[in-house]
């Protein structure tokens, strides 16, 4: 079991070697007592957007389901994954 706080931080890259950042937030839905993970924030706005400084709507989410896997310290999604 990872912790969230584990996956913040760590490099983001696509599976065909793209670097987009790191993760520096997540996002999240609440359905009664189930936390879902919908989103990763990633990127220097999304390092902006963690202090306080930018909107959420101002940076790069990577839908959650865009994950291909966790490997070390990389986070690695799926190549055809609209990034913006």
């Amino acid at each position: 079991m990872r912790t969230l706080s584990s996956l913040q931080k760590r490099k983001v890259e696509t599976q065909s070697g793209r670097k987009l950042g790191r993760c520096h937030d997540l996002r999240g839905e609440l359905t009664g007592t189930t936390l879902t993970i919908t989103g990763l924030c990633v990127g220097r706005k999304a390092w902006l957007a963690h202090l306080g400084i930018r909107t959420h709507d101002q940076h790069t989410t990577i839908p959650w389901d865009a994950v291909a896997r966790i490997e070390g310290k990389r986070i690695i999604i799926h190549d055809d994954t609209n990034t913006g």
